[in-house]
């Protein structure tokens, strides 16, 4: 009975799609219902077996697709379904008022909820095919949500999301099929026995460079972030909330099966995935300083967020057996950042819904009488920047000791230290930018006064419905719980979540409110005072003719790394090395015929006929034969690829349906 849950947890909501679809064409209000019964079910059934959780359940579906279908449930995966399922749930609330005035809503809901399935299908796989094909279902299903409202601005940031989504997927599925060939298992709880028939250590770091590049796509890891501070700002908010806090968690799941199972305390993975993670939560804290846009900012601080996580990823493997406080620090931050960003973006959702706004200069103001919103949106800043007695304090305190644990340990060994004692100060600075852009928004939305429209957002109308408020406290409320009672709450998620990565457990106790703990939170709430006082107020604000000082968009617009490097690539570089290619291989066949021509085919038509004039025009007949036959070589050709391409679309067709 457990194990086909798993599957139901799956199929449930895809084959829910339909009927709400179906239901949306009669009566939208009873779709609305519909499918938030749907997310409650799928929640019950997750905090169900969340609830009576005690031992590892499996299904196999034998022969799907060749390699069949393997889900799994054990500790990490559990605790990431019933937060996927809660999320949804609370977004669902939302969404009804949210699109209250839009069109499209059948199409929102039918592939929001197949993208639900496919997401819980991530998380219970048990096997890296299965990831794949759920992956890829997941990422073209959620294609929508960027795309949904249809102005340019989101069929460009649609386009980038579904041209990376596609591009990453391929090569990811390239490593795949390279693991495969060489172990011949793509099992999840395989691959760390078998990874050692890889003799072949460059063939072992090729392949798994090729399937990192789809999961770190996904998750917006530095430089295949370009798709995430596009695509938020034009997606509704609801949908940002999901896109931000979970399906970027779908990436880090595949990113943490590479590092936990085919580079298990590996030192050289263990250094990229370091440098990747700093300069993925460097950058994004720098562009999320510079942004002015409500949605890009807390788009751009995932994007950060997800350099953590990754930063924890790297120093598992460099502390090889010691590795436990880097896997629980790492496991709290994916779930932490997840529910911190959900009432976030919901709040978000409130702005636009009255202001239809998103810029720090047109919406400020809006929250200042209006604590309620004030205080959720309180609770997830303080999450965010890790603030003591908040969540993120906990996971970020423990990332931050992996690295002073990693230090002490190159000291004993008389090694070297200088390089990561760098690192820890830059991780100390990204967490005083977070706490800078935060503050920043916090003053411009809840405490600044609009110089034009302050009166009408003073107004007593409601600003949110009953259902929006619940979905907003309900998720607002978790944040302090998770802070104020680390070892009832966040130890035991650890402990359910730390086996999935090989963590070998804590040797000591971990005193989170101690003063040597304290210290790293106080020197990154330093640095984030200074940095707002210093720079934002000061470097990034600009007084008008009217006196009064407005926010500035400072950061330059050359500096974007699609149109810059990504765009002219594909759309300008390659296209002219496969035309330069396509030109030389038809020179190459159209020489091939001639000199076939002329030292073949020529001498046998002379010997033939005997005379020369008859020969010359034998030579003239046969050369427009020649001609010809070449003609139908490159159609043929080309229609061969055609056919190729046709049926590699049938076979994705498949594969995904």
């Amino acid at each position: 009975m457990g194990s086909m849950l798993l599957i139901f947890l799956a199929l449930f909501p895809m084959a829910s799609a339909v009927v709400s679809y179906l239901i949306g064409r009669k009566n939208k209000r009873s779709r609305d219902y519909f499918v938030v019964a749907v997310t409650v079910i799928e929640f019950l059934v997750c905090g169900y077996l969340f609830i009576t959780f005690d031992e590892e359940l499996a299904f196999v579906w034998e022969g799907f697709c060749y390699l069949g279908i393997h889900l799994k449930l054990d500790g990490f995966r559990v605790v990431y379904i019933l937060i996927a399922a809660f999320m949804w749930m609370m977004t669902m609330l939302a969404s009804r008022e949210y699109f209250a005035h839009y069109r499209n809503r059948n199409r929102y809901y039918f592939f929001t909820l197949i993208t639900l399935g496919a997401t819980v299908g991530v998380f219970l796989s048990a096997d890296l095919f299965t990831t794949f094909l759920f992956f890829e279902t997941m990422s073209l299903c959620s294609y929508p949500w960027v795309a949904h409202n249809e102005k340019p601005d989101s069929l460009r940031a649609a386009a980038t999301y579904i041209s990376v989504a596609i591009i990453g997927g391929l090569i990811t599925l390239m490593g795949l099929f390279l693991l495969y060939q060489q172990i011949g298992t793509l099992e999840i709880s395989r691959i760390l026995a078998d990874r050692n028939m890889i003799s072949n250590r460059t063939l072992l770091y090729i392949l798994g460079g090729c399937i990192f590049v789809g999961f770190a796509a996904k998750a917006g890891v530095y430089p295949f972030h370009i798709w995430l501070p596009k695509a938020h700002p034009v997606a509704p908010s609801p949908a940002s909330a999901l896109l931000s806090g979970i399906l970027t968690k779908t990436g880090i799941f595949g990113v943490l099966v590479l590092s936990s199972q085919l580079f298990l305390y590996d030192e050289a993975w263990g250094n990229v995935m370091l440098l990747l993670g700093v300069i993925t939560m460097l950058l994004g804290a720098i562009l999320a300083v510079f942004s002015i846009n409500f949605k890009r900012t807390l788009a751009l601080s995932s994007m950060s967020q997800i350099g953590f996580i990754l930063f924890g990823i790297g120093m598992q493997e460099l502390l090889g057996h010691h590795n436990a406080i880097a896997v629980r620090g790492t496991f709290l931050h994916m779930v932490n950042h997840s529910l911190i960003k959900l009432p976030l973006f919901l709040i978000s959702g409130i702005v636009v819904l009255n202001v239809h706004e998103l810029d720090l200069n047109r919406i400020r103001g809006f929250g200042r009488k209006k604590p309620l919103l004030m205080v959720c949106f309180l609770m997830g800043a303080l999450g965010i920047g890790g603030i003591p007695l908040w969540d993120a304090y906990i996971s970020k305190t423990l990332l931050h000791e992996s690295m002073v644990e990693y230090i002490e340990l190159l000291h004993e060994e008389g090694l070297a230290t200088g390089y990561y004692r760098t690192i820890e100060w830059l991780f100390l600075i990204a967490g005083g930018l977070t706490i800078a852009y935060m503050l920043k928004l916090f003053v411009a939305i809840f405490i600044e006064k609009n110089p034009k429209d302050q009166r009408k957002f003073d107004q007593g109308k409601r600003y949110m419905s009953t259902a929006s408020t619940i979905a907003i406290v309900g998720s607002a409320v978790v944040l302090p719980i998770l802070g104020f009672f680390p070892h009832l709450t966040q130890d035991r998620l650890a402990n359910l979540g730390e086996g999935f990565m090989h963590g070998e457990g804590l040797d000591h106790a971990i005193h989170y409110f101690s003063f040597t703990n304290l210290k790293g939170a106080l020197v990154s709430i330093v640095i984030g005072v200074g940095v707002y006082f210093l720079i934002i107020r000061l470097l990034l604000m600009k007084t008008e003719e009217d006196g009064i000082r407005y926010y500035r968009e400072a950061w330059p617009r050359w500096l974007d790394l699609e149109d810059l490097v990504y765009r002219p690539l594909l759309l300008g570089v390659l296209p002219f090395i496969g035309a330069v290619f396509a030109r030389l291989v038809e020179g190459i066949t159209d020489h091939w015929i001639r000199s076939l021509r002329l030292g073949i085919f020529s001498p046998m038509k002379e010997r033939e006929m005997g005379r020369e004039g008859v020969v010359e025009e034998a030579v003239t007949t046969f050369t427009e034969e020649i001609e010809e036959t070449g003609d139908l070589i490159r159609r043929g050709l080309s229609y061969s690829l055609l056919l190729f391409s046709i049926g590699f679309t049938v076979t994705l067709a498949y594969l995904f349906l």
